[in-house]
């Protein structure tokens, strides 16, 4: 009966961490997720700036490191956009606001997906915890009648 008890604990065991590591992949990748909705957010503000600003107007453009350089806007109705796979087009503004609006809006359906799975795998780890903290007790109950 014992050796049953201890087989289930090493089971549990090495299912809970290996539930902790795809944990903390899924938190990793909520890291990642949230980053790339947060660039996307910010593409989103400016594009919603630029529509306040009209042609030859001075804007600060980041160049990294929280550096900026000054440039004049020659036509803020034409935005480059990013397509994937190292290929950019040009786009109007309102086009490249719809892409990016799309792309938030998958972002939010993978954030909800990574939330549900991470939600489900914590569920299983408290599960298997309790599981093992009675297996505990039960082995501890079972220790002082086998030495009397």
């Amino acid at each position: 009966m014992a050796d049953k008890s201890e087989e289930e604990l090493q089971k549990l065991s090495v299912e809970m961490r290996l539930l902790e590591q795809t944990a903390e992949a899924l938190q990793s990748r909520m890291g990642m997720v949230n980053a790339a909705a947060n660039d996307l957010m910010y593409a989103q503000a400016t594009l919603d700036g630029l529509e306040k600003e009209g042609d030859k107007s001075e804007v600060l453009v980041p160049i990294g490191g929280t550096s900026y350089v000054r440039a004049k806007l020659d036509n803020p109705e034409k935005v480059i956009v990013g397509m994937g796979a190292g290929v950019s087009v040009e786009k109007t503004r309102e086009e490249a606001k719809e892409i990016i609006k799309k792309r938030l809006e998958d972002i939010d359906k993978t954030r909800k997906s990574i939330q549900q799975q991470y939600s489900q795998i914590a569920e299983r780890i408290n599960l298997d915890r309790e599981r093992a903290e009675t297996l505990i007790a039960a082995a501890k109950e079972r220790k002082p009648q086998e030495n009397v």
